[in-house]
């Protein structure tokens, strides 16, 4: 059970951020590197560290801009769920968990429910910037610490971690519900089923 807390950890983690993740898992365990880590593993270390750290430095930066933080969300939709399979698998391999020797299948749930996870919390996000037009910069600034405070858990202190991973998928739920309730009532007068009909603020 602790396995899984970390591997919900690391995979929302993947749901923020795309490179940083990765990046600090393999700092992490400097010994092994990514070594571990599927996919990364088949990767010249220096190559994987090089593309890592600039893209970690792109997610830092770009997303403090408009622009930078448009594109970085399309990037990131696409990813997320890749990372947060390659995470949640990663940590349930280090975590050792016993009926993951007896079923390696299990490893295959962990990295869909990972995916799926990272996802949801992308497509949330990616919710609010269209209806917000730009992220308030706190809630940027929260994203990274989040990330890492994430990743640092699933080693750590994989129960706080996992408890932090389902509510912050129990926000995102009651998050996208909000979303969708403002999207409904762009619709003017009679024609609330039809929200792209008739806006007041268009596409």
């Amino acid at each position: 059970m602790i396995g899984l807390l970390a591997a919900l950890s690391a995979s929302a983690a993947g749901g923020m951020r795309i490179a940083l993740p990765l990046l600090l898992i393999g700092l992490l365990r400097i010994d092994k590197l990514w070594s571990e880590i599927p996919l990364l593993c088949r990767v010249n270390p220096q190559v994987v560290i090089t593309v890592l750290v600039s893209w970690s430095l792109l997610e830092l930066f770009a997303s403090k801009t408009f622009v930078g933080m448009r594109v970085l969300q399309i990037v990131q939709i696409i990813f997320s769920p890749i990372v947060g399979a390659i995470m949640g698998i990663a940590i349930a391999q280090v975590s050792s968990i016993d009926e993951i020797v007896a079923h390696p299948w299990i490893l295959w749930i962990i990295g869909v429910v990972g995916g799926l996870l990272a996802l949801v919390l992308q497509l949330v996000q990616a919710g609010w910037l269209y209806r917000l037009r730009s992220l308030p910069i706190w809630m940027i600034f929260l994203q990274d610490v989040l990330c890492i405070s994430l990743v640092l858990f699933a080693f750590d202190a994989p129960r706080q971690g996992g408890l932090i991973a389902m509510l912050l998928l129990w926000m995102a739920i009651r998050s996208s519900n909000e979303w969708y309730g403002w999207y409904r009532s762009q619709g003017v007068g009679g024609v609330l089923g039809n929200p792209r009909q008739s806006k007041r603020d268009p596409d």
